[in-house]
C-alpha cells in the first residue's frame, strides 16, 4: 500500500473513508512492520473480534467503553492509549457512546 517513504494522512478524511466504506475497519496503511486503520463500534455493539497475531495499539479518538484483556479490565475514552499482546484475549464491551480507535498492528496487520 506505501509508495514512498513517508505519506502524511488526514485523520478526519481518513474516518470519513471508513464511513464510507461501511465496514466497522478499514485499513488506509500497510507496510512489511506495520499497518493502522481505523475501527468503530456503535453503541451498544458487540465487539466479535478474535485475537490476533501481531501486537497491537489502540488509539482511543471518540468514544466511551470499556476494554478487558485477559482477565484486567479497564474504562477507556478519548486519549486512552491501549497496549495488547499479539494472541491475547482482548475486546471492548459497554460500549457508551460510538466508539471510534486508531489501530496500530506490528508486523503488517491480521491476515485477510
Amino acid at each position: 500500500m506505501a509508495k514512498y517513504d513517508w505519506n502524511a494522512f488526514d485523520v478526519a478524511a481518513e474516518v470519513e473513508k471508513r464511513i464510507a466504506s461501511r465496514q466497522p475497519y478499514r485499513e488506509f496503511l500497510r507496510v512489511p512492520a506495520l499497518s493502522l486503520g481505523f475501527y468503530t463500534l456503535e453503541a451498544g455493539a458487540k465487539d466479535l473480534q478474535a485475537p490476533h497475531d501481531e501486537d497491537e495499539v489502540y488509539y482511543i479518538l471518540g468514544g466511551r467503553a470499556r476494554m478487558q484483556v485477559g482477565d484486567k479490565e479497564q474504562s477507556v475514552g478519548p486519549g486512552s492509549l491501549v497496549y495488547v499482546r499479539a494472541t491475547s484475549e482482548h475486546s471492548f464491551f459497554e460500549i457508551e457512546e460510538e466508539l471510534t480507535l486508531l489501530v496500530f498492528f506490528a508486523s503488517g496487520g491480521p491476515s485477510d
